[in-house]
């Protein structure tokens, strides 16, 4: 079974609406087409199509498998056009949006070596934490933390984004260290004002849910804020890693409660596939997967 090839006949039969305008569009017979959805729904265990006279209709789980193959298949076509890129020299100016703490710690620092490796190139680099509209806001590339919407975008996945939990030693001599995520109630911690219920970073515990408190000791907007403050003892911290690593190395922070902290998210670059081409695009993800690292 030639799975791919498989997988690209399934697209085809969602995106033409039937199995005839995929046989069409593929240049093979319907039934073959058929044969393809036939052994991917046998290696699956599961349909993917529910079928009647008059239309195939996507199920559940087909949905999600298409999802899924319109992904692989993009990165199919990227990695096939990998030597054609790599002749073109890459120039200009490449627009790049990224998250705040992970762009200040982890994307700009990439960036400058990419910049160091490619003279014609130039970036401008954007940090927000809002999620801009590549097209509108005139963007070639973004950073995403979190699940990636369906915008017709291709995402390419890079190491996640990880929080810890940490406090000064100064601190844990005062309060002890909390062993449980229920001790937080107990404790002096430190929030970011953004957090609300629909963002919360989750902490789970022998199967139960656990949030940080809505009371905090101190409210900030900025992550570096609540360091500064939990380097000077004043509470518990839960941010990223990447904003603590150096003070958890040094011994300066010290980590606690590693048995519940909240799942690490997803990060993604993202850009419109008809940008995909563009030398200095092309070569700016190749570096920043290498450089960031994947799941």
């Amino acid at each position: 079974m030639d799975k791919l090839r498989s997988m690209e006949v399934m697209v085809a039969v969602v995106e033409s609406g039937s199995f005839a305008s995929a046989a069409r569009q593929l240049d093979v017979s319907a039934v073959m087409v058929g044969k393809h959805v036939h052994q991917l729904e046998a290696h699956l265990g599961a349909r993917l199509f529910q079928r009647s006279t008059r239309q195939n209709s996507l199920t559940e789980v087909g949905a999600a498998f298409y999802e899924d193959c319109r992904r692989v298949l993009e990165q199919v076509r990227w990695a096939e056009s990998a030597v054609e890129r790599s002749r073109a020299v890459p120039q200009g100016l490449l627009r790049v949006s990224a998250p705040f703490t992970l762009g200040n710690h982890v994307i700009a620092p990439a960036v400058a070596d990419f910049l160091l490796r490619n003279e014609q190139v130039r970036v401008d680099l954007q940090l927000s934490d809002s999620v801009v509209d590549l097209t509108g806001d005139g963007f070639d590339v973004a950073v995403r933390i979190g699940r990636v919407a369906d915008e017709g975008l291709v995402a390419r996945p890079l190491a996640p984004y990880r929080m810890v939990i940490a406090a000064a030693p100064a601190y844990l001599e005062r309060h002890g260290a909390p062993l449980h995520a229920a001790d937080l109630a107990r404790h002096q911690c430190l929030s970011h004002s953004v957090w609300q219920r629909r963002v919360e970073w989750t902490l789970r515990e022998d199967g139960t849910d656990y949030f940080w408190p809505e009371y905090a000791r101190m409210v900030c907007n900025q992550g570096d804020g609540l360091r500064q403050a939990a380097l000077r003892g004043l509470g518990l911290v839960m941010q990223p890693e990447v904003l603590l690593a150096q003070d958890l190395a040094s011994g300066a922070l010290v980590e606690v409660l590693q048995h519940c902290l909240p799942a690490p998210r997803p990060v993604h670059l993202v850009y419109p596939p008809d940008r995909r081409q563009l030398p200095k695009l092309a070569r700016f993800v190749e570096h920043m997967v290498q450089a960031l690292g994947t799941p």
